[in-house]
Order: structure tokens, then sequence, then C-alpha cells
């Protein structure tokens, strides 16, 4: 099977942190606090990082 990766449509980000809350090993805000961002490109998607897109109120968050 192919690796999959987690991919963030930042102009569609609002900024409302809930990826970060529920995964912060993953995601964290810009300096701004306005955008999300990946920690790590490589990152495992787990369960968590799926909770996190879950919860993504603009659904932002997908898996390529």
């Amino acid at each position: 099977m192919a690796r999959r990766f987690i991919i963030i449509d930042v102009y569609e980000c609002n900024g409302c942190g809930s990826c970060v809350e529920v995964c912060p090993e993953v995601f964290a805000m810009d300096e701004t606090g306005e955008k999300a961002y990946l920690l790590d490109s490589e990152a495992e998607i787990t369960e968590k990082v799926e909770e996190a897109a879950a919860y993504c109120a603009q659904k932002c968050i997908e898996f390529e």
C-alpha cells in the first residue's frame, strides 16, 4: 500500500487551533496564530491525526 501524507490547505484554515489541541505532536500554529502547519511533513497518520482532521472546522486537513 502506498504511503499517505497529511496535507493542510492553509488558505482554508481559519486558525481555530483544534488540530493543535487534539494532536500537538503533529500540528502547531504559525507565529501570528492565524494558520496551522505541520511540525513534521513525514508524520505518520495515527488515530490522533485522524481525530484532529475530524475536528477541523474548515475540513482543511486531508490525507493524500
